[in-house]
């Protein structure tokens, strides 16, 4: 069976909530023809629910709810709970038989409670004790996943359409004040029960639509905190991030929010375009009379033969290509280079996953996509009258700029089109 990271298939996901601003408590059945709308939207692959409000009877127990993949696991971790919390409750989560949900794990749900003697050895508040526990469970104990552990709150999900799922989990039985959905397109991931979203930590539960291209990163920086990513999902990450900024660090949830999602002002004006860069350089050297000394090499934002044009207009010497380069190669823009665990083969240096990589049919495609914006840049060349790519260089005479303020012309040293 392909596990966590072997696979990609790209599209988008499906999500929807409905709360109660009143606090009222209702049945789970209008969440699931929510997202049954936007059946199209999800593969099968999977589908969850996160419930708050539903445990009013338990409501000062966290609640586990925890995959396994068979009795003997599920022995070693009622052990581990039973030495570290007191369980005023447990048993398996009624479902009942979905003929499109299949190969379901167990599913028990556990209501519990710190051991007094347990958090005061090491001076923690419950909440960091308890945290600890499912991160332990969830990394050491193979086969067993805690995959809520909320109070008065509980997730639901698995490999199916959310509908299905909601089916199957019995949820039109349940009664909460808020309900939140989301119907899986996998991104990088074949589908687990594990794996569906939403994901949890003590209360927090957290799904999204689309993909983070600094999963890898984030992953190393909330692992520094104690936190361990085991299923190489975006939506793991932030759940741990929110973790760590709010109940962790006391950080107000408007300043996290800005940290987890930056503000547009932010997105759209850190960072300087290559063009923008590459000609203040330019300009620069020619000011200090050392132009003739250097060589620009630009790197970066190169996705065509336009683009190479354009940089050398600028003044770069060469432009580099890396991204345009490994998506001829086969690349699937996954974002896990840094694992060492590319699904295609080509940053990686495993056995079995280089095997996916045709080393005939790669280089072939390279050359096809070097010799074709060599004939496109020999075509441009020839459109503006000019027989040798160094007669272009710095020749910023030969562009024009389209949808660029006053300022940007200016840094550029262009016209706008028709002038």
């Amino acid at each position: 069976m392909l596990k966590e990271g072997e696979l990609r298939i790209p599209s988008g996901c499906a999500i929807s909530g409905i709360i109660d601003k009143k606090g009222k408590r209702f049945s789970g059945e209008e969440i699931i023809k929510s997202i049954a709308l936007m059946h199209e939207r999800s593969n099968g692959l999977g589908g969850g629910f996160a419930a708050y409000g539903i445990y009013p009877q338990y409501k000062e127990l966290y609640a586990f709810h925890i995959f396994y993949d068979n009795l003997s696991i599920k022995t070693q971790v009622e052990d581990f709970l039973a030495k570290h919390f007191e369980i005023e409750s447990a048993g398996n989560i009624p479902t009942k038989s979905v003929p499109n949900i299949k190969d379901q794990p167990l599913i028990w749900r556990y209501f519990v409670y710190p051991r007094i003697y347990m958090s005061n050895e090491e001076v923690m508040d419950e909440d960091e004790f308890t945290s600890r526990c499912v991160i332990k469970i969830n990394k050491e104990y193979n086969g067993a996943y805690i995959f809520s552990s909320g109070k008065n709150m509980g997730a639901f999900k698995g490999v199916g359409y959310p509908e299905d799922i909601g089916e199957f989990f019995m949820l039109d039985r349940y009664e909460a004040y808020m309900w939140t959905a989301h119907g899986r397109f996998p991104t990088n991931t074949p589908g687990c029960w594990g794996g569906a979203h939403p994901f949890t930590m003590l209360n927090w539960s957290v799904v999204h639509n689309g993909e983070i291209s600094s999963y890898d990163a984030n992953r190393r920086f909330v692992e520094m905190f104690g936190y361990k990513c085991t299923l190489q999902t975006d939506t793991e990450v932030i759940t741990y991030l929110f973790d760590l900024l709010v109940r962790k660090h006391k950080m107000p949830m408007d300043k996290a929010l800005k940290v987890v999602a930056a503000p547009t002002i932010v997105r759209d004006n850190v960072g300087i375009p290559i063009e923008l860069a590459l000609a203040s350089i330019d300009q620069r050297l020619r000011e200090e009379g050392i132009r003739n000394q250097i060589s620009l090499l630009v790197a970066g934002s190169i996705r065509n033969s336009v683009d190479v044009v354009k940089a050398i207009a600028l003044g770069a010497y060469a432009a580099c290509i890396g991204t345009a380069a490994l998506i001829a190669m086969g690349c699937h823009m996954c974002r896990t280079c840094t694992t060492g665990k590319c699904n295609w083969g080509i940053a990686t240096q495993e056995p079995e996953l280089e095997k996916r990589l045709d080393p005939d049919i790669m280089y072939k495609r390279l050359v096809n996509l070097v010799s074709a914006w060599n004939h496109e840049i020999q075509e441009m060349l020839g459109g503006m009258g000019i027989n040798a790519i160094d007669s272009l260089r710095g020749n910023r005479f030969m562009l024009r700029g389209i949808g660029l303020n006053e300022k940007e012309l200016e840094i550029l040293g262009i016209k706008y089109a028709g002038e």
